[in-house]
């Protein structure tokens, strides 16, 4: 009993029961209300496109809206549905929602439907995208609730109940002057708990935070996170409410930028995703690659110039894949700390080169720390498997301690002093990538690790 109390309800198995049940237009729209959109999208996905196509009149336009974009792929499921209809659909979205869609259509038909569309909805389409993509307003929405601050307590009431019948964004309510100015904003709670005989201006915060329309994302995305408001207005530069930017809105541009970061660390030039033709893939890959395949040629013909180390000491190719792969590592995990540092854009000379020296000692500490384990094991290694004497043992495995160090404190630098110039040239550092960084450390390491080996072991 106790596992059937626990045990996750099967939404969309519900729903597709439902649906497929052969219930009137207004019953089946009755009991689709008790449950989430994302559940019916999750549904709708999985019927037959005959069956979608039928549903579609039963809900409604304003319904399929709100379906569509919980969807993984919207513009795919709008094509089922005859132009003017799909016409419809949009303009019951919010703005951004709409041009998400819109730019997955082909232009053609993207232009019939903007033309479709109601004149208010699309004026809003229209002015998003108008936007580049790297414009903070190609992100906002026009659904806000926007009032001025010469009404009464009663009036501002009045003009919110006005307005929720067409915008739902309402927790945060923002106020205009006499000319349309953004004035400040203000919690509807304060609006709500306000006495009658209390002034409008009184409960408006005037300082609170906004971005202008054409300004990057990636310069004020920082600043958005740190208010960690519900949402903020995008203001023209005379000072008007274009539109807002919402926290889901932050969250998705976060989560895209955090997946162009993730692709750039892996070497890719964009990201990939499961639809995407192998030429395609190719495409993004080979660049870098083709990049890495010439500067691992470099590495190989600097172990050649060791080759007289190799032939007189063939032990110490052992533990080639040991350096090499712990100086990557320590590479790569300076380069995640400079990246995430450098986000700060007010970071001035001084505290870049701290965090180079604070690389460089933790670096340096852990590399005394494994390079004396490795001391320790491989000498005993060498002398109870390899049956060498003590000293020659542990010649060796001092060397590869040594080595070890010093790839590490290197290897952090390098981590480190490899994206902050990128950031100095105005490029993004995540190109430093973690396989260039492993490879530009592969080349000092085995410079370390074979200079020492002759100087130490064959000298």
């Amino acid at each position: 009993m106790e596992k059937e109390v626990l045990k996750k309800p099967d939404y969309e198995k519900e729903l597709l029961e439902i649906i497929r049940s052969g219930l009137s237009a207004e019953e089946l729209k009755d009991l689709l209300s008790d449950y989430h959109d994302n559940d019916i999208a999750g549904a709708l996905e999985q019927l037959s496109e005959r069956e979608r196509i039928h549903l579609y009149p039963m809900l409604g336009a304003e319904k399929v809206s709100e379906i569509l974009t919980y969807m993984e792929d919207p513009a795919k499921y709008l094509k089922e549905i005859s132009i003017d209809k799909a016409a419809k659909v949009i303009s019951h979205m919010d703005s951004d929602d709409a041009v998400d869609i819109l730019e997955e259509i082909d232009e053609t038909v993207r232009n019939k439907l903007v033309q479709m569309m109601d004149d208010e909805s699309s004026k809003d389409v229209k002015l998003i995208l108008s936007y580049d993509d790297d414009e903070i307003g190609s992100l906002m929405t026009t659904n806000y609730i926007s009032i001025g601050n010469q009404l009464t307590i009663r009036q501002a009431m009045r003009e919110l109940v006005r307005q929720a019948g067409e915008n739902d964004n309402i927790s945060t309510i923002y106020v205009t002057d006499e000319g349309g100015c953004f004035y400040g904003a203000m919690d509807l709670k304060n609006l709500i708990l306000a006495r009658e005989g209390t002034s409008l201006v009184d409960i408006v915060s005037t300082s609170y935070p906004y971005v202008k329309d054409h300004e990057h994302i990636s310069d004020c995305l920082e600043r958005i996170k740190d208010y960690a408001e519900d949402s903020i207005p995008v203001l023209t530069d005379d000072g008007t409410i274009a539109g807002i930017i919402t926290s889901q809105d932050i969250v998705e541009v976060v989560d895209e930028e955090l997946g162009e970061d993730y692709a750039k660390l892996a070497g890719l030039t964009a990201e990939e995703d499961l639809k995407e033709t192998t030429v395609a893939s190719m495409k993004k890959r080979l660049p870098w690659l083709l990049i890495l395949l010439f500067l691992g040629m470099a590495v190989s013909s600097v172990v050649g110039i060791f080759e007289t180390v190799v032939a007189a000491l063939p032990i110490v190719i052992c533990f080639q894949s040991l350096i090499l792969d712990m100086a990557g590592n320590v590479g790569t995990q300076s380069l995640a700390v400079t990246i995430r540092v450098l986000m700060d854009e007010s970071l001035t000379a001084r505290q870049k080169i701290g965090l180079v020296v604070k690389e460089g000692r933790v670096g340096l500490v852990n590399g005394l720390f494994l390079g004396g384990l490795a001391f320790a094991f491989i000498g005993c290694y060498i002398l109870l498997f390899k049956q060498n004497p003590a000293a020659e043992a542990f010649r060796v495995s001092g060397c590869v301690g040594i080595a070890l160090t010093a790839a590490m404190v290197i290897s952090s630098i390098v981590g480190t002093v490899i994206p902050m110039f990128f950031h100095k040239i105005k490029v993004d550092p995540a190109v430093a990538s973690g396989p260039l960084i492993t490879t530009v450390n592969d080349f000092v390491a085995v410079i370390t690790y074979y200079g020492l080996a002759w100087i130490l072991l064959i000298r």
